[in-house]
């Protein structure tokens, strides 16, 4: 069940066909795919620099603009951004960027190659991140790149954030995850794991300590949309679902014969995904919206497994005494109900954060700042990344001002 549970449903290119998809690109003046690129990744860059065979500068110009590029390449919804904006379309059909993305970060790794190197930090000023998301890596990074000294304080076991526990290994390896870490690790940040900001060290001493503070810690907490019998067994949150999942790569994990979830964004398509993996006969995706948000590609995967999906159904309630027997929901036209079994549902209608106290710090302290789903309440991997960076440039100006 492992091995099916972690296999990746992307497709990698070898050089040859990396080198063909490449020679596609119209090498473009203006580079709207650059553009397209929250992150600045610089599509137009690494693509030219496949084209000729330099597989490491490719590699470079990815890794120094996104940290997490190696996540980004298999997570981004490139086809509304960079690919969405390539010219290439309007021939045949855009150029694969991301899978050229993931062909490049992959040679990096398969060659061991260091594209950012341990810097000794030139700074006196010392800058804490709490959490290590994609925000908290690309900030970190930055900085310790300036040459600040950076610590990072992660509450969990594993470095990453959602990288690491929210997203399911069928659609993002462990291995890519840990590289991108690595990749920031490598620059002198340190990370400190099952160090719980609030717990194992207060604000108050980061504050002391730290000339700067950071807040990246997400969003962990799952939203309550007023549904009745979310108190049964059998309901779970989908963010503690896709831990428990992640965290045992399926071991022990179990899932019921019949299973419903409520949310059709991506979280809701990677829960669904990894509990068909798991092991689920029945497994239906309810949204009470007529445009599914999830990105296409995650719909077809889903869809391709053999998962139901229904639209514009409003759940009602979990049916049930003790236990979750099913859902009930009501369609749009006041009139039509649907009513599906399910000894399992999962809520995927989106995150909170945690009420821990530190994003009302960052109101009232001008040394405190904060980026990523945390503030923006939920986005992509490479908008974190690219809030993550222009925080950093925050601080550092900050910081300059008591040079």
């Amino acid at each position: 069940m492992n091995n099916v549970y972690t296999t990746c449903h992307s497709s990698e290119y070898d050089i040859r066909l990396a080198m063909e998809e490449a020679s596609r690109c119209l090498l473009c003046y203006d580079a709207p795919c650059s553009k397209a690129c929250p992150a600045e990744t610089k599509p137009d860059q690494f693509i030219r620099a496949i084209r000729f065979r330099n597989f490491k500068g490719a590699a470079e110009i990815i890794r120094e603009a996104n940290v997490c590029g190696g996540s980004c390449a298999v997570v981004c919804p490139a086809g509304k951004l960079c690919e969405g904006a390539c010219l290439r379309k309007e021939i045949d059909k855009p150029i694969e960027i991301r899978k050229l993305q993931q062909f490049a970060v992959r040679q990096e790794m398969n060659h061991g190659m260091q594209i950012l190197t341990n810097l000794s930090a030139t700074k006196k000023a010392k800058v804490a991140c709490i959490g290590s998301g994609p925000a908290s890596l690309a900030c970190a990074a930055k900085l310790a790149q300036s040459g600040y000294t950076v610590e990072i304080f992660e509450a969990n076991a594993k470095a990453g954030g959602m990288l690491s526990y929210g997203i399911p290994p069928a659609r993002l390896s462990q291995e890519i995850v840990d590289w991108d870490i690595k990749t920031v690790t490598n620059l002198g940040v340190k990370i400190h794991l099952n160090t719980r900001v609030g717990t194992d060290v207060s604000f108050t001493e980061l504050e002391s300590k730290f000339a700067a503070v950071f807040v990246g810690c997400g969003l962990w907490q799952g939203r309550d949309i007023g549904l009745a019998g979310v108190e049964l067994e059998g309901v779970i949150d989908a963010v503690d679902f896709l831990v428990a999942a992640r965290a045992s790569l399926g071991a022990g994990v179990q899932v019921a014969k019949n299973v419903v979830i409520i949310g059709a964004g991506d979280t809701g398509m990677d829960c669904a995904a990894t509990a068909k993996l798991l092991g689920a006969e029945n497994v239906t995706v309810v949204c009470n919206q007529e445009e599914i948000p999830a990105y296409h590609e995650e719909l077809e995967y889903v869809q391709r497994m053999g998962i139901t999906v229904v639209t514009k159904y409003q759940p009602q309630r979990v049916i049930g005494t003790n236990i979750a027997e099913g859902v009930f929901s009501t369609h749009q036209d006041g009139y039509s109900e649907l009513k599906l079994k399910a000894e399992q549902v999962i809520l995927a209608v989106g995150q909170i954060k945690r009420e821990d106290g530190l994003p009302a710090v960052v109101a009232a302290n001008g040394k405190v700042f904060a980026a990523g789903d945390v503030v923006n309440g939920g986005s992509t991997v490479v908008e974190a990344v690219k809030q993550g960076k222009l925080t950093a440039a925050t601080i550092i100006e900050f910081l300059a001002k008591g040079e």
